[in-house]
């Protein structure tokens, strides 16, 4: 007999498995320590979850990376996200899936990040379904809250769990939504403060999904109808500020070319009151540049093919090579010849003070830089120097280690490059170079236009 053949055997020979199966008490068991809450996957997104939890509830958090466990039970965050309270967290870390068997309420936060195409990979969540579908016990609520595009839970998730487990969604078990929210290095808008999306697959799971995150939500819960439109809420939110950041880097554009400063532009329009206040910037990162191409990429499978939303993902994957050209152009008028220039760029993560590389654009700019046989030397104390490396090739230098300049590229605002002066600025070039032989490129605009000015040094900002 089949391991699931097994299952039901002892299922059906303890009584477990009911028609009616009630699912309104586990709140109740959860708050009295008689029922445990797993977190599956333990990133930038579960990490906060499964530590907030557990200052309330019994909490296992599990990932399948071992070494990223052993980290966590010795009290070391390399997410940044949690900070010493991992050293006193009651969650109980685990790299093995068959503790999830103990968990009454599953949590799945896992990656979803697109191919090389930009259609989205949803591997880690067909993993994270079949993990889940083994390790499930009867009477179990599984919320998803990785990024997908809306019908990925019902559609896909749901046939995994069922074909794995051998139990039936609605009956045995069931299942919600609730999109993460939580945005890296943010120390103001933290998990608790943030209003959270919940839904479920009828009134009884949303009733109850939304009882499980009003423990630790502050901000409070906003429950909607369908899991569907849950989905939806994630991708378009996302989307919406992809477009607006899209909007600006053209204007960045088009001031660069009329030799407008887009920053004081900016500033004017934002004295009016309904200006929205984004700026320009390169966009990468888990979500915003990714989580357009899941919605697109449903819609075009319906027969819908974006006019606006890829041609915002258009722009602002351009991004970076602008910013190489311009770096380029700027070290030309100062009479160098880039080949033979030293160029440092000064960070790599996808921003600031948070050590998270995924999806960086300032690959771009390390990319486009090679093709014309530059190769700039990168520096960035928040990145993990083995990531960098695994991911993009890119070896990182040691700040003190840095050569001096020619050229440098300011690429993301760390407080230690914004905490730095003029002065401080031009200890990083090469002696005997007279101060309009210095290329200064400053994407994030850290530096005020009189400071620059003063400075004169050869300089351009996004």
């Amino acid at each position: 007999e089949t391991k699931k053949e097994r299952k039901y055997v002892v299922f059906a020979s303890n009584n477990i498995i009911q028609e009616n199966m009630k699912f309104n008490g586990i709140y109740n068991d959860l708050i009295s320590g008689k029922e445990k809450l797993a977190l599956v996957g333990l990133g930038y997104v579960g990490m906060p979850i499964a530590v907030e939890f557990a200052k309330h509830v019994p909490v296992i958090g599990f990932d399948i990376n071992e070494t990223r466990v052993n980290e966590y039970k010795n009290g070391i965050d390399a997410t940044n996200e949690i900070g010493d309270a991992i050293q006193n967290t009651t969650v109980d870390f685990t790299a093995d899936p068959k503790r999830l068997q103990e968990a009454k309420f599953i949590i799945v936060a896992v990656p979803t990040p697109v191919k090389d195409d930009n259609s989205p990979d949803l591997k880690p969540v067909k993993g994270a379904s079949a993990l889940v579908g083994q390790n499930m016990q009867p009477g179990t609520i599984v919320v998803f809250e990785s990024t997908v595009y809306p019908g990925v839970t019902e559609d896909i998730c749901i046939p995994i769990i069922e074909k794995e487990s051998g139990l039936k969604c609605g009956v045995d078990w069931k299942i919600g939504y609730s999109p993460e929210r939580i945005n890296p290095g943010d120390r103001v808008h933290t998990l608790t403060k943030i209003q959270k999306i919940v839904s479920g697959m009828d009134e009884e799971s949303a009733t109850e999904i939304k009882k499980v995150y009003d423990i630790v939500i502050k901000a409070g819960t906003f429950p909607v109808s369908t899991i569907k439109t849950a989905e939806a809420v994630k991708v378009i939110e996302n989307s919406q500020r992809d477009i607006n950041i899209a909007f600006m880097n053209e204007i960045a554009m088009i001031c660069d070319k009329m030799q407008i400063d887009t920053d004081e532009v900016l500033a004017g329009m934002n004295t009016k009151w309904n200006a929205l206040g984004f700026r320009p910037g390169l966009v990468g990162g888990h979500c915003i540049g990714v989580d357009p191409y899941y919605l697109t990429n449903a819609a075009e499978k319906l027969g819908y093919h974006s006019q606006i939303i890829l041609n915002g993902r258009k722009v602002n994957d351009s991004m970076g090579a602008f910013v190489a050209d311009a770096a380029i152009k700027q070290m030309i008028e100062a009479g160098m010849a880039p080949k033979k220039a030293t160029v440092v760029i000064l960070g790599i993560t996808f921003k600031e003070n948070c050590p998270d590389t995924r999806n960086s654009k300032v690959v771009d700019i390390i990319k486009h830089l090679k093709e014309f046989d530059i190769n700039p030397i990168v520096s960035d104390s928040w990145a993990d120097p083995d990531v960098a490396k695994k991911e993009y090739g890119v070896e990182l230098t040691e700040f003190k280690e840095l050569p001096k300049a020619d050229c440098v590229i300011i690429a993301v605002g760390h407080n230690e490059y914004r905490s730095m002066s003029m002065m401080e600025i031009k200890t990083l070039f090469k002696d005997g170079l007279v101060d309009e032989e210095k290329v200064l490129i400053d994407v994030k605009s850290i530096y005020r236009m009189d400071e620059l000015r003063a400075s004169g040094m050869s300089f351009w900002r996004l």
